[in-house]
């Protein structure tokens, strides 16, 4: 299964990342957060625009590409 990555900035500690995975989970989307490495990897298929919207509604933001 191909994935989406995200480089997030904005987490302050490993919790953050967690706390992120869970609102993703949430949403039904199945995710793995790395804070060191302030990448968010989202397993394909998934929505850009409702991924992005999670990220920015849980505090964070999303650097392009």
């Amino acid at each position: 299964m191909s994935k989406a990555i995200y480089k997030i900035v904005g987490m302050d500690c490993p919790n953050c990342a967690a706390m992120l995975e869970c609102d993703l989970e949430d949403a039904g989307c199945k995710s793995k957060c790395s804070y060191a490495k302030s990448i968010l990897e989202v397993d394909e298929p998934h929505d850009p625009k409702k991924i992005v919207e999670i990220i920015k509604k849980s505090g964070y933001s999303v650097l392009p590409d």
